[in-house]
């Protein structure tokens, strides 16, 4: 019995050793950020237990409220989002916000996590980085920066472009929950850059749509290099601070997960707060020009919202065009949504810590949003 305890005992051990030899010893990090935290996947405070980079923010220029302004939303429709799971609500009409409310603790400055809406928000970087000449084109070849796919024959037709569009090609499985998915050892990873210039591609180019976290990180990574060729020492969270955060008058610093080696996790997990997020739909909304000054070339803004190789997605930017308002959005894991309906100049967002419904509830959110416009019928909230 005792040296069946003893062996017993040595399972862990054994189990440990054989995860690191397997190449899985992110794991361990994996356990002590989420799981062993209670969680079945990433959160949307888990920036508390990672590494991350200050997006540093300039003069405050707070929104201007419409003079119909709630910070209380409709009894049902605030019941329907926390029994969601929501934890933030606000709209924003013809560049005022109308409507807001926190919900299970958080309030209108608390910090979480973008999750993949910072998918669109690096896109919107290789924007700027085109008008700085930091970045020649969108059909520039992948391996003009990163010549590590040189030899790899679909590598060599990949573009940034397809990157973005998630038509590239990249080889790889988008799992949030197994823990050993690649996509977990993404996020878990001590040098991603390293881990997705690993990988390979088995699809042409530009015919086949795949959702990719690892497509997004190699723009970032190519996106870095530039940066570092055109302006060595800076990262990018720097450029997202000189470049929006600072011009949009964000009303507090972001912070940005990094890996071990200070790449910023930039296929997600910008934090920030809600009433910052809305800037960015607003951007979007405005075709990049804030208060007289052009942030980001309005032709590449229509281009993100244009259908690419499917109808639904474009430059890493989200739409239903076949809703009624339509819609096109920035999404992220757990239902973060910054949703744009140009045709009533409104921009919701809505945070929470799961999605009841994911997708399906973003007709919902539109339609609790214009409820609250002051055109709505009477009895409409």
């Amino acid at each position: 019995m005792k040296k069946f305890i003893l062996g017993l005992g040595a399972l862990p051990v054994i189990a440990s050793l054989a995860l690191l030899l397997s190449g899985h010893g992110y794991i361990f990090t994996a356990l002590a950020r989420t799981y062993l935290a209670g969680h079945a996947t990433a959160n949307i405070d888990d920036h508390t237990v990672f590494d991350t980079r200050n997006i540093d923010a300039g003069v405050a220029q707070p929104w201007r409220l419409h003079p119909d302004y709630r910070d209380a939303l409709p009894e049902a429709f605030a019941t329907s989002l926390v029994e969601g799971d929501a934890i933030a609500f606000l709209a924003v009409y013809k560049g005022e916000l109308i409507a807001e409310q926190y919900f299970q603790g958080y309030a209108a400055d608390s910090r979480t996590n973008s999750f993949s809406m910072a998918k669109t928000v690096l896109t919107l970087l290789i924007g700027r980085a085109l008008e700085d000449g930091i970045i020649d084109d969108l059909e520039q070849p992948l391996t003009a920066l990163l010549p590590e796919f040189s030899e790899d024959p679909l590598g060599q037709k990949a573009t940034l472009g397809s990157l973005s569009t998630m038509t590239s090609g990249y080889d790889w499985d988008e799992h949030y929950y197994s823990p050993f998915s690649p996509t977990v050892e993404l996020l878990y990873g001590d040098d991603v850059a390293s881990f997705v210039l690993e990988g390979s591609f088995s699809h042409e180019p530009e015919t086949h749509f795949y959702y990719s976290s690892a497509s997004t990180q190699l723009l970032a990574v190519s996106l870095s290099r530039a940066l570092e060729r055109a302006r060595p020492g800076t990262t990018l969270s720097d450029y997202l601070s000189e470049t929006l955060w600072r011009p949009l008058g964000m009303n507090d610093d972001a912070v940005w997960h990094t890996d071990d080696e200070g790449m910023e996790l930039a296929y997600c997990c910008i934090n920030t707060n809600a009433r910052n997020y809305a800037k960015l739909g607003q951007l979007l909304l405005q075709d990049g020009n804030w208060q007289g000054q052009q942030l980001i070339d309005a032709g590449f803004i229509e281009r993100m919202r244009t259908p690419r190789a499917t109808d639904y997605y474009g430059y890493s930017t989200w739409m239903n065009y076949k809703a009624d308002p339509a819609f096109y959005y920035f999404s992220g894991h757990l239902g973060q949504f910054i949703i744009v309906v140009p045709e009533r100049d409104l921009v919701v967002v809505r945070l929470g810590r799961s999605s009841e419904g994911g997708w399906k509830k973003l007709e919902d959110y539109v339609a609790g949003a214009l409820a609250l416009l002051p055109e709505a019928a009477p009895d409409a909230t």
